[in-house]
């Protein structure tokens, strides 16, 4: 058994019991996780809804088509925009490779994909690893500030850095894409009700009770 595995499988338990299954990303196809996951960069959801919501048409087609200086009046609201419309497609020629299709992406592995993908303009770890979980069903773990935050807090035995923090989950859960796509949206559920990073709102959190680092 590895180190931590009791206490992060824990953690995930009691979550589940409070939240049930999220189902998360909210997207409505793949291609607009991938578009989310871009828009997000250093901003709030809020944002990107409002970005995504200008598009009268969302598909990897239209972005590849789009005039740059026109997407980056649409995507505007997410804030970077001149920035993350070269990201845009940049993301969209790398899934033009695939011709746009999820099917073709999944064939290949997690361990070639995953390079492959950070190669691209724009894609940083979070980015990358969202995309394949999300979008693609992938089993890797998503690591940003809020699962940073539970480690810090709980605390969970485990240093600093996204790697780092992404192999203490995957060596501490089973390899399963649901359970990486509900554990990680619990946590980002439980951070923005409960765990926040000023004023946390211990009482009601459901971790309260496991939790070494009360408010």
């Amino acid at each position: 058994m590895t180190k931590g595995t009791v206490d992060i499988l824990k953690i995930y338990q009691i979550l589940h019991t409070h939240y049930g299954n999220l189902d998360w990303w909210p997207a409505k196809t793949p291609y607009e996780v991938m578009v989310g996951a871009v828009l997000t960069q250093n901003t709030a959801w809020d944002n990107v809804e409002k970005a995504i919501a200008n598009f009268t048409d969302l598909s990897p087609q239209f972005i590849q088509d789009c005039d740059i200086a026109k997407l980056a009046e649409i995507i505007h609201p997410a804030g970077f925009f001149n920035q993350k419309a070269v990201y845009l497609k940049a993301v969209t020629a790398w899934f033009a490779k695939y011709n746009f299709d999820v099917s073709t992406v999944q064939r290949v592995s997690l361990e070639k994909i995953r390079p492959e993908f950070l190669s691209v303009k724009g894609v940083g770890k979070e980015t990358a690893d969202s995309i394949l979980l999300y979008a693609f069903g992938y089993p890797t773990f998503v690591v940003d500030a809020y699962t940073a935050r539970l480690c810090q807090r709980y605390p969970l035995d485990v240093d600093k850095g996204y790697d780092v923090i992404k192999a203490y989950f995957e060596n501490s859960l089973p390899h399963d894409t649901k359970l990486y796509n509900n554990y990680h949206a619990m946590i980002v559920m439980n951070a923005k009700e409960h765990c926040r990073k000023s004023r946390p709102l211990c009482e009601k959190c459901p971790l309260v009770d496991i939790c070494k680092k009360k408010f």
